[in-house]
């Protein structure tokens, strides 16, 4: 037997949707199951309302800048980009690379995790939440071979002696670091 564990149902009208509510309840009490209470609640998605959170994306109506129309756009949700960074963190922690000789280790543990999480919110609108990730990884990765190196002073004496450093983004990249921002795909076209 298989359960839906998560769904939306999305109408044009709060009438609309109490009556779908009011039979989904009706629904499941036939098969013996119960909403969630916390997690089943009506939300007004119209331009200008906050939105909600689905499985890991935040979706709201939002008013196209370039077409000015209104469409459904969809982007990591607040929990996602911690998560993320969480993991990223974890990977970039410098007493887990205590005596690392090589960067192309971290970028061989940070690509999979940048690619799995960029391939899942691809087709969204995220590319503002994409560039965040790009620079908080390029960051965590300079930061630790600052440390490394010896730039345990203050932040300003640290950010001087890191423009001096051989890390730029584009070296990394060279090496293989991988992009988040410009691996978004909208439906029915190429990247953006």
């Amino acid at each position: 037997m298989r359960y839906a564990d998560d769904f939306v149902v999305l109408c044009r009208r709060e009438s609309q949707a109490t009556e779908a509510l009011r039979r989904l309840r009706e629904i499941f009490a036939r098969l013996k199951l119960t909403l969630h209470p916390e997690k089943t609640k009506l939300v007004q998605i119209g331009l200008g309302k906050d939105g909600f959170n689905f499985l890991g994306c935040h979706l709201r109506i939002v008013k196209s800048r370039s077409k000015g129309r209104t469409y459904l756009f969809r982007w990591p949700s607040v929990k996602a980009m911690t998560k993320v960074r969480s993991r990223i963190r974890e990977l970039t922690d410098r007493r887990r690379r205590a005596g690392l000789k090589d960067v192309d280790e971290v970028i061989a543990d940070l690509n999979p995790v940048l690619k799995g999480w960029g391939n899942y919110f691809k087709t969204g609108n995220a590319s503002k939440q994409f560039n965040q990730i790009d620079y908080y990884v390029w960051r965590r990765i300079t930061r630790m071979l600052g440390k490394q190196r010896g730039f345990h002073g203050h932040r300003l004496a640290w950010r001087v002696a890191h423009q001096r450093a051989a890390w730029p983004l584009a070296k990394l990249r060279a090496r293989g670091l991988h992009k988040l921002l410009g691996t978004i795909q909208y439906p029915g076209s190429k990247t953006a």
